[in-house]
């Protein structure tokens, strides 16, 4: 590793040296000294040069910005300082005042100034000066002084700079920080215009690219923002930050930015996820991306891939390179909390519950017994398959979106897994892919498994909840497919009325999200775009011929076989063509986009249709479900909520009338509706003696 001022091997901007390395910039609980020491540690090592101070929960950084640093704050921050210098890593102090300066006022230029000396003091060098993610609007005294915000922050940046003797490292972190904020666009924005032509040109500027979080950074936009800033910024980089969703993490490699960027810049800063040990694989691709140039010094590998574009840098090749290495520390024990045996022993008894191994005889299970308890190793492939899980912000991993294909897949087609007699090279796909996506949750299961008993707590404990919650999220799909394919009790159904806590997500935000238009239609995963809306209404009059028209379509499906005329009549059958109406408040009709799509209709008495048909149904049957449903829905509504919600509506009906019980007829071909009763899982077979051949009967108690 060169020392700070050479090049070391890595690319030039002007006779400046290339800045790359870690800001620590996230809103949320700061890094600890002792992790900030090991960032140094992983930079010198990477071939990263740069350590930019910036975390907005350090009240004397941001919020109370004018107030100097204690005695004991002062030893923390000498001390970091120091250590930066021993691993060869520029330290660059950030301070945001942005908050409540005001910029005409003398004794706040002073109180900047002398905040910055006395940082200086403490053997710092580089600064920063940052006025990101505030407000707008200048206060009356600044209104008077300046034309504009830009020239409020350029002057007191300017005069900061100067006060500092010219620091070779300077940087000023816009208002208007990425493209998406610029107004109107970045080539006519006048604040930029102000800042690239008052600015001094020994101060650098930091640019976050296309958006705050950037998919990706192209070179003609880096080019237009060059051109209006009249120097080449320094990107701060957030594809890995995550502090604006608590439920996600980026473990995917650096992506999306090629290097042909590299001459065309300042530096790339990254500032990714709060939580400091699964940074690992985001800093590690960064050094190798940084790397990846002709000029750029000895690679670890060769790093051109079929899959990219770029001839200089794979992602996937850089994610290996990280996993790999990261491999090693999740099996290290050198990290506080790490234990020297990834073996966990079972307790001999309550007395004796601490092991030791100090010339006690190891336990050995006897016959029959459980074996001990054995951790199996950490692997590559199990962090590859935390990287697919946890991938990037616009991006899941192949493994991830493979996942949720095959639920996608295996929900739409859940009715025809049922139906053997008619489709059955499509139920043996189904069950052949149901059994794929088990394997692929498993492998998820597992994972967490081995992940829990890494020895390296340090890294555990910032990844446990993250992967507690994919772990339970695959978890209830991997329940769900089991249900479908018929391999679940109706009472391990993940989707009943009365979940456990932990069969519901995202607590009050998910709440308020579920219940605004637009949820779901921005996931990554867009195939479906967005859940069809479905209506569930009262049946009335108007409706009959849809009804029948629905009935005549599925009774002609059911069973291609037996002729229409030929197929024996249900008790239901008068309902369903409007012979008879059903019961007050006991008709309902399923809508969606093209029409009416399903129904759901009951009487309260079942005789009058049982008697239209001359159908014998004995009085200890009719005591016990002297109600009779019918319930239809058209193919094309592959989900089966809306008939769920409407049986239920229906059953709640027939409750409320005092009945005992409701029963339906089925026809045995029609194995859609039998697999559909079946896994309600309260209605159950009931035996009645002189059904026509081809019908049976089940029951629900009310």
């Amino acid at each position: 590793m060169s020392k700070p001022g050479s090049t070391g091997g890595r690319p030039h901007t002007g006779n400046k040296r290339f800045i790359s390395g870690v800001v620590e910039g996230f809103y949320g609980r700061p890094w600890t000294m002792e992790q900030r020491t090991e960032l140094f540690k992983r930079e010198q090592k990477w071939g990263l040069n740069t350590y930019l101070y910036a975390p907005k929960d350090d009240y004397k950084h941001r919020m109370y910005w004018r107030d100097l640093y204690t005695a004991e704050e002062a030893e923390q921050l000498i001390a970091l300082i120091s250590a930066a210098k021993q691993h060869n890593v520029e330290f660059i102090y950030a301070i945001s005042p942005g908050l409540d300066i005001t910029f005409s006022n003398p004794k706040e230029a002073a109180a900047l100034k002398r905040k910055l000396d006395q940082v200086k003091q403490f053997g710092c060098r580089s600064f920063s000066l940052l006025f990101d993610d505030i407000e707008t609007e200048m206060c009356p005294a600044d209104k008077q002084a300046f034309s504009s915000f830009a020239h409020a922050q350029v002057a007191i940046t300017n005069a900061v700079y100067q006060h500092l003797g010219d620091p070779e490292y300077f940087l000023f972190c816009p208002t208007d920080y990425c493209a998406a904020f610029c107004t109107p666009t970045v080539s006519q924005s006048s604040y930029l215009h102000t800042v690239g032509e008052k600015l001094l040109p020994g101060i650098d500027i930091l640019w976050t690219g296309p958006k705050v979080v950037s998919h990706k950074i192209s070179v003609e936009s880096i080019e237009e923002v060059s051109s209006v800033l009249k120097r080449p910024p320094v990107i701060w980089d957030n594809i890995h930050a995550n502090d604006y969703d608590p439920q996600r993490l980026f473990l995917g490699p650096y992506k999306d930015r090629s290097t042909e960027l590299i001459p065309k810049l300042r530096g790339v800063l990254t500032n990714p996820n709060c939580e400091f040990y699964p940074n690992f694989v985001a800093i590690h691709t960064l050094a190798t991306w940084c790397k990846a140039t002709p000029d750029g010094g000895q690679r670890d590998v060769e790093m051109a891939g079929d899959e990219e574009q770029d001839p200089f840098y794979s992602p996937q090749k850089a994610l290996t390179l990280a996993l790999t290495d990261w491999l090693q520390e999740f099996l290290s024990t050198d990290q506080p909390g790490g234990r020297p045996s990834t073996r966990l022993k079972k307790e001999s008894s309550d007395e004796e519950p601490m092991q030791t191994d100090m010339g006690e005889s190891s336990y050995i299970p006897g016959p029959g017994e459980n074996p001990l308890y054995t951790a199996e190793p950490l692997t590559l492939d199990d962090l590859k398959l935390l990287s697919d899980l946890f991938y990037l912000p616009y991006e899941h991993g192949a493994t991830a979106r493979t996942m949720l294909q095959e639920l996608d897949w295996l929900k739409t087609h859940s009715w025809d897994a049922a139906a053997e007699t008619d489709k059955f090279s499509q139920s043996v796909e189904w069950r052949s892919r149901a059994q794929r996506f088990d394997d692929m949750c498993e492998a998820v299961v597992q994972m967490f498994n081995r992940l829990s008993n890494a020895p390296n707590r340090s890294i555990l404990y910032d990844l446990y909840n993250y992967i507690c919650d994919i772990k339970s999220g695959v978890g209830l799909a991997r329940a769900y497919i089991k249900t479908l394919g018929g391999q679940g009790r109706p009472s391990a159904q993940p989707m009943n009325d009365d979940p456990e806590p932990w069969g519901f997500r995202g607590g009050l935000s998910g709440e308020f999200q579920r219940m605004l238009p637009c949820h779901g239609n921005r996931d990554l995963y867009r195939h479906p775009p967005m859940t069809a809306v479905y209506c569930i209404r009262s049946y009335c009059p108007e409706d009959k011929m849809a009804v029948e028209r629905i009935f005549t379509e599925m009774k002609s499906a059911g069973d291609g076989r037996v002729p229409l005329m030929m197929q024996p009549p249900l008790i239901c059958d008068s309902l369903s063509t409007g012979e008879i109406s059903p019961s007050p408040q006991c008709g309902l009709v399923l809508e969606d986009e093209i029409g009416v799509c399903g129904y759901a209709l009951a009487l309260t008495d079942a005789k009058p249709a049982a008697a239209k048909i001359q159908r014998a149904v004995s009085d200890s049957v009719l005591k016990d479900f002297p109600s009779l449903v019918t319930i239809q829905v058209l193919p094309r509504v592959t989900d089966p909520s809306p008939a769920k919600r409407m049986i239920g509506q229906l059953l709640s009906s027939i409750r409320s009338s005092g009945s005992r019980g409701a029963f339906c007829e089925l026809r045995q071909s029609d194995r859609r509706m039998l697999d559909f009763y079946t896994k309600l899982g309260s209605f159950k077979p009931i035996q009645i003696a002189g059904l026509p051949e081809g019908i049976l009967t089940m029951g629900t108690s009310l």
